[in-house]
């Protein structure tokens, strides 16, 4: 009988080791993931998440509200009174706005854009109680079947008199986000910037007043 017992022990010892042995034998050949893959890994993620904080950058830059009451006249207008905080209400000066023009290598290169920022300049001076002189005035009305006009580029048409003292010239750099519009008065004979102020009217305002940023022939 304990023969038999001891028998029926040692099967169940034997039964037990094998299957201790084949628990083993699994775990040892349990496939791990080597490390050159986990790097891979972690550079693709780090990769992803760079991605998405330039992309949150990007169209945190190309905000435009569906809907907006702003316009370009209300940047000018703020230019506007930063350039009469500086200047010296006392003195008696006249100013010619000029066209505004593009940042670049002859600064002589304007749009629709640049002679819209002057046509509002001159309305902001005037109703500020400055002297503005349009310089582009003809002696004259010249009417035609197109109709009657008082306005001209011809410098043979326009007076050769000494008409201001002043002039408010500016430049325009277009960056990602809008276009930076520089502008100052100068004093005519000194040359001395006597105002000066910087602005970034953001694109989707201009977009929404479908300026034409193109080159004037």
């Amino acid at each position: 009988m304990k023969q038999q017992y001891y028998l029926l022990a040692a099967a169940f010892i034997t039964l037990g080791g094998c299957q201790l042995m084949s628990v083993n034998q699994v775990a040892v050949i349990e496939p791990k993931a080597p490390t050159s893959q986990i790097d891979a890994l972690y550079d693709e993620a780090q990769r992803q998440k760079q991605e998405d904080e330039l992309d949150n950058v990007q169209n945190s830059r190309r905000y435009s509200p569906v809907i907006h009451n702003l316009q370009l006249a209300n940047y000018v207008e703020q230019m506007a009174l930063e350039l009469v905080d500086t200047m010296n209400s006392d003195q008696d000066i006249n100013i010619a706005v000029a066209s505004f023009v593009d940042f670049d290598s002859n600064l002589r290169t304007t749009n629709q854009l640049g002679n819209q920022i002057a046509e509002t300049f001159i309305h902001q001076l005037q109703k500020f109680g400055y002297g503005v002189v349009d310089f582009k005035t003809t002696n004259s009305v010249s009417v035609t079947q197109k109709g009657d006009l008082s306005f001209s580029r011809d410098v043979k048409a326009l007076t050769n008199k000494r008409v201001a003292s002043h002039v408010l010239s500016g430049t325009m750099i277009y960056r990602s986000s809008g276009v930076e519009v520089n502008a100052r008065v100068t004093d005519i004979d000194s040359k001395q910037v006597v105002a000066s102020t910087r602005k970034l009217v953001p694109s989707y305002v201009l977009y929404s007043e479908e300026l034409a940023l193109f080159d004037v022939r």
